[in-house]
């Protein structure tokens, strides 16, 4: 591999993948938690599929002024394809949606890492092939308020405050002691005002693209 262009800077995982390249469980080149699924992958172990972006392309990225190259979204496409084939779900479906969860890993394992982003893919349309494949409009409406709340803190950088000052009255308002007292309808109306609390705080509102959500996960993991 003498050729740096060949050098891979995506990994995937789990589905049945077995790499044989070294890389892909090394901590220095896929971090802890990406070298770990690897090993785990290349044993036999039942690991849900996905896929880890080395700490190269992190420095490369940060180096060359924040700009994610064309190569590496075509990596990520092709392997975001490994995750659907592997689960049966397509990312975006409105039918029958593929939620990815979005963590960071470092070569060293360090205080002030990035929380977990988890059910990224909901949106509007999602949301209600989740009630449908789930048979729970409940709990696919308060996965979405969650995926609000915590994208928003995390990525977008919103006072994750605001979004626990705004439930607070809502179960204030309805009488309500226990966030399992909403239904799906006040989660419904929940998600319409942390979607304006966005809009409010950044001037924009929250991203429903799917794939705009996904970039905007790995940007905020590479910052």
């Amino acid at each position: 591999m003498g050729n740096d262009t060949m050098v891979k800077q995506v990994y995937t995982f789990g589905g049945g993948v077995k790499h044989s390249d070294p890389r892909s469980r090394d901590k220095i080149i896929c971090g802890g938690k990406g070298a770990n699924l690897s090993e785990m992958a290349g044993i036999g172990l039942p690991v849900p599929p996905g896929f880890t972006i080395t700490t190269e392309e992190c420095v490369k990225y940060l180096a060359e002024g924040a700009n994610f190259s064309d190569q590496l979204r075509a990596d990520v496409a092709e392997a975001l394809t490994h995750i659907e084939k592997t689960v049966g779900k397509s990312f975006g479906d409105a039918a029958d949606p593929l939620l990815v969860s979005v963590r960071s890993g470092a070569r060293v394992s360090m205080p002030g890492m990035m929380d977990t982003v988890l059910n990224l893919g909901l949106n509007d349309q999602t949301v209600d092939g989740l009630a449908q494949v789930s048979g729970d409009e409940r709990f696919a409406w308060d996965s979405y308020r969650r995926f609000i709340q915590m994208y928003s803190d995390v990525v977008l950088g919103v006072e994750h405050g605001l979004f626990e000052e705004a439930l607070e009255i809502a179960k204030e308002d309805n009488g309500y002691v226990n966030d399992t007292e909403l239904t799906a309808a006040d989660w419904r109306k929940i998600v319409a005002e942390y979607k304006a609390i966005v809009q409010t705080a950044l001037g924009h509102p929250f991203p429903l693209d799917v794939n705009e959500q996904l970039w905007g996960a790995i940007q905020a993991v590479f910052d």
